[in-house]
């Protein structure tokens, strides 16, 4: 055998090595969403992907909700039908459901493969537990206000898109930087970061290619690097992993029963824009805290006021149906969703159609997992009618509880004799 031949297998078995665990990771990701697996793929995100980050445990006084009787309604009203409801959750591949009410255990129900231990992938709905722990270190002091730029605590962001971008435009996903969050297209913006991340290439890094396209403050477009961004500036305060942060300030204090995990990037940081991974009882706890403005059993977790800007726009640009000055139907608040007509209810939301929906009017939490593999041609259709289904779900609630209040009433009336 030539040298010539033996130095070209040398060669290229130095690249196999090099570069095989690249084209593993390409490989899975590309497979991730495929129809026939989607569902098991999203509760074993830890055995599919190498980088995940160690647990962030369980809350050593776990709360468990009180379970009582309840039937779903058995119909929603969207765009002018009448549609079943157990049709609906079956079409958007629901895998998980969870219904709270005055912090009672309705409904709990899985589907394809799912359970009660299963760690779902929380996809976009992290960007609302980021966005808590924003309002805690704000209200520690660790951060001096929203209206500070990012380059004032991320110094290596000077002369990138970020560099003058504030805390606050950050949340309200109006930082004027360009970006294509089309999962359906393969060049887009979000599609480059998910290959080149599992190439190798850190959050970090890919962040500091992005270039402003808008004046900031001034048009609402989602980007999720801009969470990532928050989430730099929070480990850059709190000297620690956004998973540390996570479960001393708000995941060991709310009775979480699962220990939970992110998956991060080659350097291990965490995936604070959409990694997040846990139970959907952990989940349903979350928007438990949300629905009781903060406060858990008497002790005040978030700020009151950042719950309540959490979820109330502020200007022109944030505001449902807000046209030419949106790129969005819904509104938008600091990393939580405000669907509009009414304005009350609110909800975080992550692709595959991941939910927690919070409605303070009925004192209804709505959590959901999905392994929707439609998810990318009917987007817009699939978080409208999901909206249609909480909201069929808390009317029905409303009349129950009603007609419960109604038949106690008249009990009282009769042991006691009145009238």
């Amino acid at each position: 055998m030539s040298k010539i031949i033996i130095a070209t297998i040398i060669i290229l078995s130095l690249g196999v090595l090099i570069y095989s665990p690249n084209i593993v990771r390409l490989y899975k990701l590309a497979n991730l969403y495929n129809e026939k697996s989607i569902a098991k793929n999203f509760i074993n995100i830890d055995k599919i992907f190498d980088n995940t980050s160690n647990p962030i445990r369980a809350s050593q006084n776990p709360h468990v909700f009180k379970k009582k009787d309840f039937k779903l309604p058995q119909s929603y009203y969207f765009e002018d039908e009448r549609l079943d409801i157990e049709e609906g959750l079956a079409h958007f591949h629901t895998d998980g459901l969870i219904i709270l009410h005055n912090g009672d255990m309705l409904f709990e129900q899985y589907w394809n493969g799912n359970s009660i231990d299963s760690k779902h992938i929380s996809f976009s709905v992290a960007k609302s537990y980021l966005s808590a722990l924003i309002g805690i270190a704000l209200d520690e002091g660790l951060i001096d206000s929203i209206d500070d730029t990012v380059s004032k605590y991320l110094d290596d962001f000077d002369g990138s898109g970020y560099q003058n971008v504030t805390i606050k435009n950050l949340l309200q996903m109006s930082s004027g930087i360009e970006f294509n969050e089309d999962y359906a297209d393969p060049n887009s913006d979000i599609n480059k970061f998910s290959r080149a991340t599992a190439r190798g290439t850190s959050f970090r890094d890919f962040a500091k290619t992005l270039q402003s396209g808008k004046e900031q403050g001034t048009y609402n477009h989602y980007v999720s690097l801009d969470t990532q961004v928050l989430a730099m500036i929070l480990e850059s305060v709190s000297k620690m992993p956004v998973r540390e942060y996570l479960y001393k300030k708000i995941w060991s204090k709310i009775g979480t029963e699962s220990d939970a995990y992110y998956i991060t990037d080659s350097t291990g940081v965490d995936m604070a824009l959409g990694g997040l991974n846990a139970t959907l009882r952990d989940y349903a706890k979350f928007g438990e805290l949300y629905l009781n403005e903060g406060n858990w059993n008497g002790e005040q977790i978030v700020p009151k006021s950042w719950v309540e800007a959490s979820h109330k726009p502020d200007s022109p640009h944030l505001m449902p149906d807000a046209g030419d000055l949106s790129s969005n139907e819904w509104g938008y608040g600091f990393q939580w969703w405000v669907p509009g007509n009414p304005i009350t209810d609110y909800t975080a939301h992550g692709i595959f159609n991941q939910f927690i929906y919070v409605d303070p009017v009925t004192n209804v939490v709505i959590a959901k997992t999905s392994s929707n593999h439609r998810f990318r041609s009917e987007r817009e259709y699939s978080k409208a009618a999901h909206i249609a289904i909480f909201r069929a779900i808390t009317k029905h609630i409303e009349n129950e509880y009603k007609e419960w209040i109604c038949i106690k009433f008249n009990s009282f009336i009769e042991l006691n004799g009145y009238f």
